[in-house]
């Protein structure tokens, strides 16, 4: 009976692939959750993703299919009985990044057959942390062409010029604008402007973040990017107002220059803020000290 459960085809898997990439190194997303593979974290159920844990492509396949026949497929036949493959694909490719096909609005126009309706709802699952995302735009867009056209075609990427990196995700010329002032901001050069990012510049950021040094611009290497921009943004921001008081508002230290004495943030709401900010970002924090003390910043990326 189980042979005839409808599963991902071979390209929904494709399509799932281009969009997740396939990271063989654990990193961590930009809300700081260890992951692996095609972005499984331990609350796939299949793998409990660590600070080193490498694994190899076949291994990386075996999970994904592991954790589609577990968790994924189920649902969306149960949310989508008697769906066309295509649509199936598109599905699972939503479920996969949200965990929402039993509570997506969109699916009840699916299946009342109301196309306009389900390019509207669907549309409206493109935020990450409250704001909304190029990225998650874009996948929503194919996601419905998939679903309702049986198009599995993704955007492109850049062609590779000689020197640049190999971007693997789809990314927009916009996209990578941003990346490279990104990179910019955090202390790279990501080579001629137009031309991508300089395959040197994205060696040297994974080299200094404890990725896999390959020159591709991957997940791994975005989710990264991210939350070290995130770091910086966080740790300039004002002490919280049950702080603010006694610190007279002040902005907390860059990150480049955090304190080594928590009393220079004045008080305790101030410590606790920065105890926790220093937790949440210790991987930012590793990669800030890694080359004047290399144990500590181990011990900080292992937790």
């Amino acid at each position: 009976m189980s042979s005839n459960l409808q599963k991902t085809s071979a390209a929904g898997e494709a399509f799932l692939e281009r969009h997740e990439a396939d990271v063989l190194k654990a990193y961590r997303c930009p809300a700081g959750i260890w992951t692996i593979s095609k972005g499984l974290t331990k609350a796939s159920g299949v793998i409990a993703p660590k600070a080193g844990m490498v694994i190899t492509r076949e291994e990386s396949q075996r999970l994904t299919r592991l954790a589609l026949g577990k968790n994924y497929e189920p649902a969306v036949r149960k949310a989508m009985p008697a769906a066309k493959q295509h649509e199936f694909d598109g599905a699972v490719s939503f479920h996969w990044n949200t965990g929402a096909i039993g509570r997506a609005s969109w699916v009840a126009k699916w299946r009342a057959g109301d196309w306009a309706a389900v390019k509207a709802k669907i549309k409206l699952w493109n935020k990450g942390g409250g704001r909304v995302l190029p990225g998650l735009v874009r996948r929503r867009e194919e996601e419905f062409r998939l679903i309702q056209d049986g198009i599995y075609a993704s955007v492109p990427a850049p062609t590779r010029k000689s020197g640049m990196a190999q971007i693997v995700v789809p990314l927009s010329a916009k996209e990578i604008g941003a990346l490279r002032e990104a990179l910019t901001q955090l202390g790279y050069e990501p080579g001629p402007r137009g031309d991508g990012v300089a395959e040197s510049c994205v060696r040297a950021f994974q080299r200094d973040h404890d990725l896999t040094i390959d020159g591709i611009i991957g997940k791994a290497t975005l989710s990264t990017v991210q939350r070290m921009l995130d770091a910086r943004s966080k740790s300039k921001v004002s002490v919280p107002a049950a702080a603010g008081a006694a610190a007279g508002g002040a902005a907390l230290p860059s990150i480049d220059a955090l304190p080594v004495d928590p009393s220079a943030v004045g008080m305790t709401g101030g410590v606790a803020w920065l105890a926790w900010f220093a937790w949440s970002y210790r991987d930012a924090i590793a990669a800030m000290i890694q080359d004047k003390h290399p144990e500590i910043a181990n011990w900080l990326r292992s937790r």
